[in-house]
């Protein structure tokens, strides 16, 4: 007899940054890695230690340059690590502005 009613459990996660709920696979994960290398993880599951941003520019933007993500994964960021992370940024935003563009 299959049970009736009952949903899925889907899991939250918390942006580091303007610390909102949302359910995890609408979140980006940054991870820093066992050998302390941080970087976007598109799948969500690379092994260490990961902090979830969520997909507002101003949250990607604050996480590039403040203290947000260092307290997330217990490490201090590189100039190397942020830069990568403003590459990042810079991407969505040329995705963003590609994609009001079109329509």
């Amino acid at each position: 007899m299959a049970k009736k009613g009952r949903r899925k459990h889907i899991p939250q996660r918390t942006c580091v940054v303007c610390r909102r709920t949302f359910p995890k696979r609408e979140l980006n994960r940054i991870v820093r890695g066992p050998e302390g290398d941080v970087h976007v993880d598109p799948t969500g599951k690379a092994p260490g230690r990961g902090a979830y941003l969520c997909n507002d520019l101003a949250c990607w933007e604050k996480a590039a340059t403040g203290s947000f993500l260092d307290r997330a994964l217990k490490t201090s960021l590189t100039p190397a690590q942020r830069a990568a992370l403003q590459a990042e940024l810079e991407r969505r935003k040329a995705l963003l502005a590609q994609t009001s563009d079109n329509g």
